[in-house]
């Protein structure tokens, strides 16, 4: 799961639009660990490091010309909330009022003793998070990215992340596959979607 990481630039507020007839008041469909406000924005998470750690990617992108990937290339790492990764465990599934969180940091090949490789440093660069909430998302999952802490609007369904999303995602239309203690977890329940099976199928010489 990369989730938007190459539709928002990195630290920017460039949310698409979204449509608030979807967006019901606060406490009518809000799952367990997300808040919304009166205008249907996600709250920031605050909490989030403390939730369970699923991955971490480095320098990863789905545009087959990007450049490969290189000590100055940005981290990201991935947060569940621990009753949403509880469930997977027993599942395979993912449950209402699942929370993803994508935190983008920056790299540097440069510091204290480090004579090759990187390592993540300074703030994050930018925060996106995955909600599933069948009442309040067409689909069943909302994305937004978040501009510092400020409330999130949710990104706009034109956006390529849902079709993406929907089209090549492991479980759930979230990006399992990524998430290395958790693929194992999704193949002996069985809950693999039928496209990701397609795909890795297709893929194989």
């Amino acid at each position: 799961m990369r989730f938007v990481r190459y539709l928002i630039p990195a630290g920017a507020a460039a949310v698409l639009a979204v449509s608030m007839a979807l967006a019901k008041a606060p406490e009518a469909s809000a799952p367990a660990g997300a808040q919304f406000n009166e205008k249907g924005e996600l709250l920031f998470p605050a909490d989030y490091r403390s939730w369970t750690f699923v991955t971490s990617g480095h320098a990863m992108s789905y545009n087959a010309t990007a450049n490969a990937a290189s000590p100055g290339g940005p981290f990201d790492n991935v947060f569940v909330n621990s009753g949403a990764y509880a469930e997977f465990m027993k599942t395979g599934h993912w449950p209402e009022g699942t929370m993803l969180v994508l935190e983008i940091r920056g790299s540097t090949s440069k510091g204290s003793i480090n004579k090759s490789g990187a390592f993540q440093s300074g703030a994050p660069l930018a925060t996106e998070v995955h909600v599933h909430d069948s009442k309040r998302f067409k689909g069943g999952w909302g994305f937004f990215g978040f501009d510092g802490t400020k409330p999130a609007t949710m990104i706009g369904y034109d956006a390529s992340c849902y079709a993406c999303h929907q089209a090549n995602a492991a479980v759930d239309t979230t990006f399992v596959q990524f998430y290395p203690t958790l693929l194992p977890v999704a193949t002996e329940r069985g809950t693999l979607s039928a496209g990701y099976v397609a795909n890795e199928k297709a893929a194989k010489p």
